[in-house]
């Protein structure tokens, strides 16, 4: 989770995206990012070294400050297996139309008692935010 300095634009969010898939795809990394008024919530799955040196990456960033890691921990299967980085912003029609797009309100994806904590940060910031 983290701050961004500024509020990202559709156009600098889409860059994020382009980056990050690019990245993640090489690194057999997935997840989702969620992103709400100036706010970033990020997943990361994958081997735990590559996960690290990610994470690194992401920590010099300079557009974002206040990383906190809020848990981490083995999976036994990845909740994203086939988004290279799932995303979710504010502008809904717009996102539909990006492979990879998910709607965070269905039930099936904010209802699952048995999530990951991950997945538990990624829905309350989803139902608090109610980016859609």
């Amino acid at each position: 989770m983290s701050s961004a300095i500024r509020l990202m634009t559709h156009d600098n969010l889409l860059d994020i995206l382009t980056v990050s898939r690019r990245n993640n795809t090489a690194k057999q990394l997935t997840g989702m990012l969620l992103y709400g008024e100036g706010t970033f919530v990020q997943v990361l799955e994958g081997e735990p070294e590559v996960i690290s040196q990610t994470y690194n990456i992401i920590e010099k960033d300079p557009r974002h400050r206040n990383l906190i890691v809020i848990t981490s921990g083995e999976l036994e299967k990845r909740n994203f297996p086939d988004w290279s980085m799932g995303f979710k912003t504010i502008n809904h029609d717009i996102l539909r139309e990006f492979e990879g797009f998910k709607d965070i309100r269905d039930d099936k994806f904010l209802k699952n008692s048995k999530d990951h904590p991950s997945l538990t940060v990624l829905k309350t910031f989803a139902e608090t935010n109610y980016l859609l």
